[in-house]
């Protein structure tokens, strides 16, 4: 058990760490109460903007559909929190530090400690994870999947977890232990190649395994996107259809990979649904945030913000107090990396809303991008369709989305597309 004789500096940051938590608790639930309390408010009648284009059932599935995702977000806070609390205050990371210390020492220990944590987590996660999916999605008509498919995906996950995950976590932990005070700048090298590497494999290696991706057969519209990919000076490495519709009814489109390994991917689902002119407009909306740079962007920002966290890390892991503070009563690079990716969100948690914010920016600027060189008439209309398809509120709580949505409200998004249309 952890030693209840705190020092000063220990029982100041329990103190902190605390604080942080009981606010981004207090300030989740508060924005998810707001939430649901605007949407069941604005559920009896389509708003204005969107009569004619939106059913009322279909308005109001969307309602009910949000307001169940916001409660299963409140239990799965409560959760959340009851198992952080365990791991660090109740004494269960310094269990599993007393399990396995005896037993095996340097990089098998670290290993071993923190893969121990992940299971536990995975078993935790489970429920929750047949629930959404097998309740929430099935009430609302999204759920596509089998018990047999969900569960083999979780198979594979888990194996390419282990095949990737073990070296990886083995490098950086030799890396921590090996490469003296600077540890953190090796660490973030090797971080930010590995991202790089996944990136370039993932269409290709990775993705595969979970779906099958044939390529575009509708010459006219393989065509029509071929022109607009011209006009915008995009090179990819192909365009795909994903099998979306065997997990769900939900629609998307997305580009993956990096440098010439890029490839644009529809989910039939989505295809399926927009014309040929609405789909040229979405992926010119895409190519909007190929062509500003948006990922490159957010790259560059995560690398970033990734090497600050690391230099700080290297840091705490020499402070007794940053142990002890947590609940734990010993040191090591493995228990300071779980202590560490355990309670940094607690407190970037407070960054939410810059980075929401900067993300709604990127699609405004996208969706200028795609008025320019396509239609905001036909990305409007996808939008609306996109809307009612997925179920997505056009009502939601205007602090919630400051906050949370990394897209802008549907009526605020569209009255700025409207001034684009031709």
């Amino acid at each position: 058990m952890a030693n209840p004789l705190l020092s000063p500096s220990s029982l100041a940051f329990s103190l902190i760490f605390s604080a942080a938590l009981a606010l981004m608790i207090a300030i989740r639930v508060w924005l998810a109460l707001r939430q649901m309390a605007h949407v069941k408010a604005h559920r009896a009648a389509v708003p204005e903007q969107f009569v004619g284009r939106i059913a009322l059932d279909a308005h109001q599935k969307a309602a009910d559909y949000s307001c169940a995702r916001t409660r299963f977000g409140l239990v799965s806070l409560g959760v959340e929190t009851l198992v952080l609390l365990a791991y660090t205050f109740g004494g269960g990371l310094q269990a599993l530090h007393d399990f396995w210390s005896p037993r095996l020492d340097g990089l098998p220990y670290g290993v071993a400690l923190i893969f121990s944590v992940m299971a536990i987590s995975a078993v935790v996660d489970l429920p929750f994870s047949l629930y959404a999916q097998f309740v929430i999605e099935e009430r609302f008509g999204f759920n596509r999947m089998t018990a047999r498919l969900f569960f083999l995906d979780l198979i594979k996950q888990t194996a390419l977890g282990l095949v990737i995950g073990t070296p990886v976590l083995l490098a950086v932990l030799w890396l921590m232990a090996q490469m003296g005070p600077r540890w953190w700048l090796y660490v973030w090298l090797f971080w930010c190649g590995f991202n790089l590497l996944i990136l370039f494999v993932y269409p290709t290696w990775i993705a595969p395994l979970f779906n099958k991706f044939a390529p575009l057969d509708d010459a006219a519209l393989r065509t029509r996107i071929e022109a607009l990919l011209t006009r915008c000076g995009f090179a990819s490495s192909g365009l795909f259809v994903m099998d979306g519709s065997k997990r769900s009814a939900h629609g998307n489109a997305y580009f993956t990979g990096f440098g010439k390994n890029k490839r644009i991917v529809f989910f039939d689902t989505l295809l399926n649904r927009l014309q040929p002119a609405e789909i040229e407009a979405v992926l010119a909306h895409e190519l909007g945030h190929f062509r500003h740079r948006h990922v490159i962007k957010r790259i560059v920002l995560l690398f970033g913000l990734s090497l600050g966290f690391l230099a700080l890390l290297g840091d705490l892991m020499r402070e007794t107090w940053f142990y002890q503070g947590l609940g734990v009563d010993a040191q090591g690079t493995a228990l300071a990396l779980i202590l560490f990716f355990m309670t940094v969100p607690i407190f970037t948690f407070f960054l939410t809303p810059v980075m929401s914010g900067l993300s709604r920016r990127h699609e405004f600027e996208a969706d200028r991008y795609a008025a320019e060189h396509a239609s905001a008439d036909e990305l409007i209309r996808a939008l609306v369709t996109l809307y009612e398809d997925n179920a997505a509120t056009l009502t939601p709580d205007p602090l919630h989305s400051l906050f949370y949505d990394s897209h802008p409200p549907a009526a605020l998004r569209i009255a700025q597309l409207a001034r684009h249309a031709r």
